[in-house]
């Protein structure tokens, strides 16, 4: 059994699927976010509706499962990790899981719905403004993940201001 030099008792495989998790699934939501973006400002309806489609499938086939793996591994490998770090990661953990499932889901599929019957009036707009702040948010949380994973695996340095403080 391979292991990794930061934690001999974890297998590698954990590790690498949380880190591939973990970076595929803010990527898929930046991804679906600059899309939207570009799409409303220079695209044509028709581009809109299209775009919908594929956040919807193939988009949410591969979002969904991604926040799932970079949780259920993440909390797979914090069992035998304690510390502030982790905590922090634990915490955002249940906040981003509930946006993606409750939130970022049907707002997609609503929206892809009603892009694809030509309704673009102000309530689609209200739910696109609502799934870009939902996205917003899932990424910067899913970011402060990614950086404290890599401030746990040694990868960054905490900044400098935290660190003077500290001594």
């Amino acid at each position: 059994m391979q292991t990794t030099a930061q934690d001999p008792i974890v297998p590698a495989a954990p590790r690498l699927a949380h880190r591939v998790a973990g970076l595929l699934a803010p990527a898929c939501i930046a991804v679906f976010f600059m899309a939207t973006v570009l799409t409303e400002v220079f695209g044509s309806p028709a581009a809109v509706a299209q775009l919908k489609s594929w956040i919807v499938a193939p988009g949410l086939w591969i979002l969904v499962p991604a926040i799932a793996a970079a949780g259920g591994s993440g909390m797979f490998l914090s069992r035998t990790r304690r510390g502030r770090l982790v905590d922090a990661k634990k915490k955002r953990m249940p906040f981003i899981a509930a946006n993606g499932l409750l939130v970022l889901v049907p707002c997609a599929i609503v929206l892809e719905r009603w892009a694809g019957a030509g309704h673009f009036g102000a309530a689609f707009y209200a739910v696109q403004a609502l799934e870009l702040v939902a996205g917003a948010t899932n990424l910067t949380l899913m970011g402060l993940n990614v950086r404290d994973g890599l401030r746990m695996a040694g990868r960054l340095r905490p900044p400098a201001a935290v660190t003077k403080a500290r001594s």
